[in-house]
């Protein structure tokens, strides 16, 4: 479904990325983990076209994606929930689920996807009328996702949903990640720096440092390296 081979991106002559390459198929569930700085959320937004690849191939469906302008993605079946949330706070919440709902999948499976959303996030029906602004940072996440499904997305791209949620918040918006890729099948691309409970969750995880691909494997095989364990588990060696 997505591939994507090689890629470079630079900014100001330096390198963010070099030669990442990663798969996601239907349905499946992969995360990339790394420290600040690695170049995840760069990678995230060269994927959806608001940053440009210096070098190497992205695709989708077998077709080139790097050529397509960042609002026909959308309209590919990519749904992008990015750091920070980054929700529209004058709006309120139907509306901000409204704009999600914008590509052509979204607005025919509008009535059924609200529905999903309201049952994933009871809390965005109860406060459908109230501004997004004045929700607190955990229900604005919820309402980040919720806006991504509203797309009728084949593919939902999360970049750090937990970042600055208390741990109890956190982990309740990991088991709602986890229901919507049982439960539904979308396929998930995750970046995370809640290593541990990301590649638990995941059919397959990749490590990005600086820029490069340092690692891939499924969640076993991640966990028994002594590199992940050391720098991202806070363990020992096995």
């Amino acid at each position: 479904m997505l591939e994507v081979r090689d890629l470079s991106v630079s900014y100001g002559g330096l390198r963010a990325l070099q030669g990442v390459s990663l798969a996601v198929g239907p349905g499946q569930f992969v995360t990339v983990v790394g420290p600040n700085g690695a170049g995840k959320t760069t990678l995230f937004k060269t994927i959806c076209g608001v940053v440009p690849a210096a070098g190497g191939s992205v695709s989708w469906d077998g077709a080139p994606l790097l050529s397509r302008p960042a609002s026909a993605r959308a309209h590919l079946g990519i749904a992008h929930v990015p750091e920070g949330r980054q929700v529209f706070r004058t709006l309120t919440v139907r509306e901000n689920l409204e704009m999600g709902a914008w590509p052509a999948a979204g607005r025919a499976r509008w009535a059924q996807t609200l529905e999903r959303i309201h049952t994933l996030f009871p809390i965005l029906a109860e406060r459908s009328s109230q501004l997004a602004g004045t929700l607190s940072g955990g229900e604005q996440q919820m309402l980040a996702i919720g806006r991504g499904l509203a797309s009728a997305p084949r593919l939902l791209m999360l970049d750090e949903p937990s970042m600055g949620l208390a741990p109890a918040v956190a982990e309740a918006i990991f088991e709602r990640i986890a229901q919507i890729h049982k439960e539904d099948g979308l396929a998930i691309l995750l970046v995370e720096q809640r290593v541990a409970e990301a590649l638990e969750l995941s059919d397959r995880g990749y490590v990005l440092e600086t820029g490069r691909m340092v690692l891939e494997g499924p969640y076993e095989t991640l966990l028994a390296d002594d590199r992940v364990r050391r720098s991202y588990l806070g363990l020992g060696e096995a």
